[in-house]
């Protein structure tokens, strides 16, 4: 655990019951995205596991020495940690978190459950990752933040200030190789995607939707940018995530 952390970005971890849900959090982002929902499974008997991602919560520098290999392999371990201790899990992703929670259920067919929460999962063309690393070539090594894509006034999520290039780079190479391995996903899953998001296109998700094996549920939010799970919908979100595991793990 890094020796300091941004306030509100620790990890939160619940031993509520014998099924457990691992949440994923999103690129520059904290569990502060997801702690709502974290605390809504857990009330609701789960088991919770919502890690903070390696490069995450310090300091843009370290995201920026960070890549998809190291955040693949926190989820990955995250999620054995919690299977050791529980009987069946669900995984649940927020954008980059999606990403990777479509990438542990292509490896796991002994999922129970997805739940992806405006994923980031379609390739970006070719020339638009080549525009990047020519940019890094150059010495832009950060972008604008993508953080607090937020609809309701007032509202701001713990994350970084600036996105790192090569770290971005990294997880848009990575999309490739997790959509051409979206049939392997044979659980059940729960897309929810807002219909206004200025972070990931929605195609994303109608990519899920039409590539998994699994039998999918949809739904849109109507009233939400996205982080979804601290805007206006944030109710609808829980009550939706919190739902449909129960209706998985019955």
């Amino acid at each position: 655990m890094p020796a300091e952390l941004l306030a509100g970005a620790e990890p939160y971890r619940s031993s509520s019951g014998p099924d457990g849900v691992l949440l994923l959090h999103g690129l520059t982002g904290t569990p502060h995205s997801l702690r709502r929902l974290a605390y809504c499974l857990a009330d609701a008997g789960l088991s919770v596991e919502l890690p903070l991602l390696p490069g995450h919560g310090t300091s843009v520098e370290d995201l920026a020495g960070t890549r998809f290999h190291d955040w693949a392999g926190a989820a990955e371990a995250a999620y054995d940690g919690l299977a050791a201790r529980c009987d069946r899990v669900v995984v649940c992703g927020l954008s980059m978190g999606g990403t990777l929670s479509c990438w542990l259920a292509e490896r796991h067919a002994e999922l129970a459950g997805l739940v992806l929460i405006n994923p980031l999962v379609e390739p970006p063309a070719p020339a638009a990752v080549e525009v990047l690393r020519a940019g890094l070539g150059s010495g832009t090594s950060t972008l604008p933040a993508i953080g607090s894509d937020i609809a309701l006034a007032g509202v701001r999520e713990v994350a970084y200030d600036a996105l790192p290039v090569a770290a971005l780079v990294s997880l848009l190479e990575a999309t490739a190789a997790v959509a051409g391995a979206l049939g392997r996903i044979c659980c059940p899953v729960l897309v929810l995607s807002s219909l206004v998001d200025h972070v990931v296109p929605t195609g994303s998700s109608d990519l899920v939707e039409s590539a998994v094996s699994g039998p999918v549920e949809r739904v849109a939010l109507e009233r939400s940018y996205h982080v979804a799970t601290l805007d206006h919908d944030a109710g609808e979100v829980e009550q939706r995530v919190v739902a449909f595991v129960q209706k998985v793990l019955a």
